[in-house]
């Protein structure tokens, strides 16, 4: 933590920033379970990284939802209308006093980080990205049961969006993730290999889905968390 790091709930999602002075913006996309206290917990941290911190409520529309399935859950969800939120997000920061003038950039995790890489591929005003193992494929797995998906809502997974990476990427998976394949993993580097923007995928052994979740024993790897949270705050500091 570099300094005091003053927070605030507003409409769109929750702010938190460093008490004083004009810094670059991160847009945070929580999980399948919403804007939680660990999202929050994770907003404060990076803003005393130096960051001003919106963590986007992708749910501010459907109240407190409650949710029994996430894969339906995020089967259901409209992707378009989620990107609108983030970009509303995105612009919030560009404008708001703590980070007016600076670049924006967003991170996720889990279906953060897929919605990450959807909005460093459509949103703009994007300057990085850095999705924390994020689900690439809806042909299979968690996202292809109960049914043929609704193309207006989900019409093009993280893999089909990635020949359009519109800023620097860097994307972090566990290798063991029982929701991310490797083949899925492989097959976007190879997608981004293509792309004019800068791209790195780091993959970290010994880790499954939310490795950096630490309200989760199962699932967190403290050595690996810490890792990955570095690499994350030294891209962002290179490229905002």
């Amino acid at each position: 933590m570099l300094g005091p790091v003053r927070s605030e709930e507003l409409a769109i999602g929750f702010l938190a920033q460093p008490a004083s002075g004009i810094h670059p913006g991160v847009v945070l996309i929580h999980d399948v379970w919403g804007l939680s206290d660990h999202t929050r917990d994770l907003a404060r941290r990076l803003a005393g990284e130096g960051f001003a911190v919106l963590a986007v409520n992708l749910y501010q529309r459907k109240g407190a939802p409650r949710i029994e399935d996430p894969g339906a859950w995020m089967r259901a969800l409209s992707d378009p209308e989620a990107l609108a939120d983030v970009q509303a997000a995105v612009d919030l920061l560009a404008a708001q006093p703590g980070s007016r003038g600076r670049k924006v950039g967003v991170t996720g995790f889990c279906m953060g980080g897929s919605y990450a890489l959807l909005a460093a591929c459509g949103c703009r005003g994007l300057a990085a990205a850095v999705p924390f193992y994020g689900i690439l494929s809806y042909a299979h797995g968690l996202m292809a049961g109960g049914g043929a998906l609704d193309p207006a809502k989900k019409p093009r997974d993280p893999l089909a969006a990635a020949s359009d990476l519109g800023c620097p990427l860097l994307a972090i998976f566990g290798a063991e993730d029982e929701f991310v394949p490797a083949a899925d993993v492989r097959e976007l580097e190879r997608r981004l290999a293509a792309s004019p923007q800068p791209s790195q995928l780091v993959t970290y052994a010994g880790c499954g889905h939310a490795f950096l979740n630490d309200t989760r024993p199962a699932a967190f790897r403290p050595e690996q968390a810490r890792a990955a949270w570095a690499l994350m705050v030294a891209f962002f500091r290179k490229e905002l």
